[in-house]
């Protein structure tokens, strides 16, 4: 048995070469993840983080979880105010300041809805996936992205 790492230096070469030759191209799944990454790099420059303020599923004394079948959420960030009931038909919310804009969902595989907000504020999405989901609102020039949450 040949003692590793080789003492030849010119050995250890050839056999770092061949495993590196070996070692196939790097799968899609790890790509994706990279460059979602890599994305974040300048997320404080292009969004405000919306912090959850309100969640429903707890009770406010002990955080035990409710039996409730509509749940509602609301999140705070900079001046923007989002506030969601999530129900099995799907999700409604209102966005204050009501100056129109676009409300978008997203998981880790990317966006499942988006809406536009009416003049009132108000908007609806389809039924959240399981997992964790952020929902990105653009009202008044603001751009605000929820804590991920899990909705369902």
């Amino acid at each position: 048995m040949e003692p590793w790492p080789p003492v030849d230096d010119d050995r250890l070469t050839v056999e770092l070469g061949a495993a590196l030759w070996n070692a196939g191209g790097v799968p899609e799944e790890y790509l994706t993840a990279a460059r979602a990454a890599f994305a974040w790099r300048t997320v404080d420059a292009e969004l405000t983080l919306a912090e959850l303020t309100f969640d429903s599923a707890y009770e406010p004394v002990g955080q035990t979880r409710s039996g409730a079948s509509v749940r509602t959420l609301s999140f705070r960030g900079g001046p923007i105010v989002l506030e969601i009931e999530v129900s099995a038909a799907g999700v409604v919310g209102q966005l204050c300041p009501a100056e129109g804009g676009r409300v978008s969902a997203r998981t880790a595989d990317g966006t499942y809805d988006e809406t536009s907000v009416d003049a009132v504020g108000l908007f609806s999405l389809g039924v959240p996936p399981p997992g964790p989901v952020q929902l990105l609102a653009e009202a008044g020039g603001f751009t605000v992205a929820t804590d991920w949450v899990c909705l369902r």
